[in-house]
């Protein structure tokens, strides 16, 4: 499960075109912790049967891999829905990623013919998704919200920028804590420069999210080193730790400031992010 515990988490998250079936070893060879084979924005119209074929057989022999495949369909409101429904359950899709979600009721739906283990990453794009986040989250089966930036600019109509943005995005990982649920996946850098990746890794991480989207196989390293503690972070944390563990009344001092239980969480978890990312 993604929120089994920080270790486990998944980091990066690659989109492979679903009609591209040559790229979804290369995909799962990159160093993604997670694929996502794509049905709805990287397929033509033209190009969706093929894609939902190209997946259903690639997937009868990568039932080893079948832990880190991920499937985003189309959204509900498409004519494509129901038969991307059909092949998911044909396969039995472990995790599906659903674009646009905007109610409880549709994950539900997509769940619906699939094992009770099965899960879904609901990707909040547009306004009526914000509003109902917190339902959403905390629906039975979603292991992680993502944030579908680029689509949710269009839907309000903002600009690149937009301070709209942080605030969705910090309403997005709210939710995700408040329903005891993995931080939230950022959404995709459309340039492929590894500064650029790495820069809005740091910023999504400020803002509360703990994985990325990617578009390319180039992203993933920078967005992995985004989320690696630096060497300085983790010294420090590994200093705190030391000294808690060996106190005997839990009251001390670090570097010259004092260490209490909420500064150990953190220290914690800079070791852990540092185990994830590595």
């Amino acid at each position: 499960m993604e929120n089994a515990g920080l270790s486990s988490i998944a980091l990066t998250y690659l989109f492979v075109p679903g009609n591209r079936p040559e790229r979804f070893a290369k995909a799962l060879a990159s160093g993604a912790d997670r694929i996502i084979i794509d049905l709805e924005d990287a397929v033509s119209p033209a190009d969706k049967p093929v894609a939902r074929n190209a997946l259903a057989q690639w997937m009868v022999g990568a039932q080893a891999a079948r832990d880190r495949v991920l499937v985003r369909i189309n959204d509900a409101a498409t004519a494509w829905y129901a038969d991307d429904l059909g092949v998911i359950r044909a396969l039995q899709v472990a995790c599906v990623m659903l674009p646009k979600c905007e109610s409880a009721a549709q994950v539900a739906d997509v769940r619906q013919g699939l094992a009770q283990d099965a899960s879904v990453l609901a990707l909040i794009e547009t306004a009526r998704g914000m509003v109902a986040l917190h339902d959403i989250a905390a629906c039975p089966g979603v292991a992680r919200l993502a944030f579908g930036s680029l689509d949710y600019m269009v839907d309000l109509d903002l600009p690149a920028g937009s301070p709209a943005l942080d605030f969705a995005a910090a309403q997005i990982a709210i939710a995700s804590r408040a329903a005891g649920i993995a931080s939230p996946v950022a959404g995709v850098t459309p340039a492929l420069d590894a500064a650029q990746v790495s820069t809005d890794m740091a910023h999504a991480r400020a803002l509360g999210f703990g994985a990325k989207m990617c578009i390319h196989p180039s992203q993933v390293a920078a967005v992995h080193a985004a989320l690696n503690p630096t060497a300085e972070e983790l010294a420090w944390a590994q200093r705190v730790l030391a000294a808690w563990n060996n106190s005997g009344d839990g009251a001390l001092q670090v570097d010259g400031k004092m260490v209490d239980r909420p500064v150990v969480l953190r220290a914690e978890r800079i070791v852990a992010r540092a185990a994830a990312a590595r």
